[in-house]
């Protein structure tokens, strides 16, 4: 048993909810670099380069990236042979996303209650999935949220005799309503499987993969490049003036589901896509 103080991981979310909303991750800023390679369109490579240029400027000045700096939403993986100590890991997260918002001057975006909206003015509390693994160690994935791209994501519960061609054209028809209301070029999560509330977890933990990476599952991995191909048939483009380049990636996660469903749900994510780990 090894004994792990939530001050680390209280550290650790502070620390990454700052370097995500001002650092962008390798993965995306060399996608970003490479679709403005390929963007046919004139102004598509003049946005995509507009782009580049802000990552530049606010990994130089230390500024956030976006003036969203997103809901704090963590991946928390504790394996099973850990002892937490310290304060309750739920105040030890808080408390990062707290000094986070304060010593990185993020913008708080949070309201303590969706109906009287006042806000909480520290971003908090964080949205956290909790996973207990095999292992000694704790693993903390960030992943801020901006709501421009949020408030275009869907969830659907089809029928099993929708099959994978009923799942394409939701996916396919979420990121053409979205248009250019959710910042593109994209990264599109998808869920499918599970059940309502799991589908939807999925299809958020996708945004934390790396741009480049495809799934280890066959027909998943196939089914993620066919997306990406349609999708960027679409013809929004970078900040929705046309263009080739309407989605960066396409992450699809899947799991086991009852006979009666297909649930599927589409995380829409904006051209910035903040993620990172850590393992304590």
């Amino acid at each position: 048993m090894r004994e792990i103080d939530t001050g680390l991981i209280r550290d650790a979310v502070r620390d990454l909810i700052i370097n995500t909303n001002i650092y962008e991750s390798p993965d995306m800023t060399e996608a970003l670099k490479k679709a403005r390679d390929n963007e046919k369109s004139e102004i598509g490579q003049n946005v995509l380069g507009m782009l580049c240029d802000n990552l530049k400027a606010a990994s130089e000045d230390k500024v956030p990236v976006c003036q969203d700096t997103g809901m704090a939403v963590l991946f928390v993986e504790i394996g099973q042979d850990v002892r937490l100590t310290g304060d309750y890991i739920g105040d030890a997260i808080n408390e990062g996303v707290r000094a986070a918002c304060k010593e990185g001057y993020l913008r708080a975006s949070v309201v303590r209650d969706p109906i009287d909206r006042v806000n909480t003015a520290d971003n908090t509390p964080a949205v956290v999935h909790y996973n207990i693994v095999p292992g000694d160690s704790v693993r903390v994935t960030a992943a801020p949220k901006g709501f421009g791209s949020e408030n275009m994501s869907r969830l659907a519960m089809l029928k099993p005799a929708d099959g994978l061609e009923g799942v394409r054209r939701f996916i396919v028809d979420t990121v053409g309503k979205a248009g250019a209301n959710a910042c593109p070029p994209y990264v599109v999560g998808v869920g499918i499987g599970g059940d309502f509330e799991k589908c939807a977890e999925m299809s958020k933990h996708a945004l934390t993969v790396k741009c480049e990476e495809h799934s280890e599952i066959p027909w998943v991995k196939q089914f993620e490049e066919e997306l990406l191909e349609e999708i960027n048939g679409l013809d929004i483009g970078p900040a929705g003036l046309g263009g080739n380049v309407t989605a960066l990636a396409v992450h699809v996660e899947s799991a086991p589901t009852h006979i009666a469903g297909l649930p599927v749900a589409v995380n829409m994510c904006c051209h910035v896509c903040r993620h990172g780990s850590v393992k304590i």
